[in-house]
């Protein structure tokens, strides 16, 4: 007869995440900001990755402050830029961009993906990784410079529009069908655990917010940060297949590299703009 005083066993997890479980993984997967993980499992995993553009949303916010502080109190568009730029490398302790290092160097090694892995576990940065973190950071920079250049508001919707589209692109690379490279680590922790149907409908609701957010600026303002967006996701696309087909999946480094890719290319198309 089975021991009145056995511990029952373990519940599984119930199948759906709540959003508060799933905001806790992305928070604490994506950003420093004080979150704590209470799941860790795929349905966890497939909510908070579905609210990483939330967490994108709180990134942006938090560089824009410091930037628009910088110019009200007379500083330059470039300083205002700079620091922009930095705060999102400390939100994240400079994981997305070494993430984007890992998989430059990764890329470039003309190894067998097996190898290419290894080369992207490695601890230091390859010539690859030195030159993609230099152009990434000097366009970013360069970009945000020109859109504070002509106002504060354009600058910090410009830094805004960029995280929400960076976390954007990870949501996307989290779809269903996308294979992780690895059976550990984030990248086999979040890929395809995102359905197909609810990355095309919030990739879609962050186009038409990212237009309307910028309506009060003008028409030609709300296309170009529309376009954006748009232009985010299809630089990050691009790189996300040509991981896949180079690595036979994704890791956490494609992530974090898809994330800064795509945040340099709403940039450079709002500065266009």
């Amino acid at each position: 007869m089975k021991d009145l005083f056995e511990d029952p066993p373990m519940a599984p997890p119930p199948e759906r995440a709540s959003l508060r479980d799933g905001l806790r993984f992305a928070f604490g997967t994506l950003t420093v900001l004080p979150a704590r993980i209470t799941r860790w499992d795929r349905p966890a995993a497939r909510t908070g990755m579905a609210c990483a553009p939330l967490a994108g949303l709180a990134v942006g916010l938090l560089a824009a402050v410091p930037g628009v502080l910088l110019l009200v109190c007379g500083g330059g568009p470039l300083l205002a830029a700079a620091v922009t730029v930095a705060v999102p490398a400390a939100l994240t302790r400079g994981l997305h961009l070494d993430g984007l290092a890992d998989t430059a160097d990764g890329l470039g090694s003309a190894k067998p993906a097996e190898d290419a892995l290894r080369v992207m576990k490695q601890s230091d940065i390859g010539p690859f990784g030195v030159v993609a973190l230099l152009l990434v950071l000097l366009v970013q920079v360069a970009a945000l410079a020109d859109a504070y250049a002509d106002s504060w508001v354009r600058g910090a919707l410009a830094a805004v529009t960029a995280a929400v589209a960076a976390r954007l692109a990870m949501t996307l690379a989290a779809r269903d069908g996308v294979p992780p490279a690895r059976p550990g680590g984030l990248g086999a922790a979040v890929a395809g655990v995102v359905p197909r149907g609810v990355a095309a409908a919030l990739a879609a609701l962050t186009v038409l917010l990212a237009g309307a957010c910028a309506l009060p600026l003008g028409l030609p303002s709300a296309a170009a940060h529309a376009a954006a967006v748009l232009a985010a996701l299809g630089a990050a696309e691009l790189l996300l297949r040509r991981c896949v087909r180079r690595f036979d999946g994704v890791t956490g480094d494609v992530f974090g590299a898809l994330a800064e890719v795509a945040a340099t290319a709403a940039l450079v198309v709002l500065a266009l703009g």
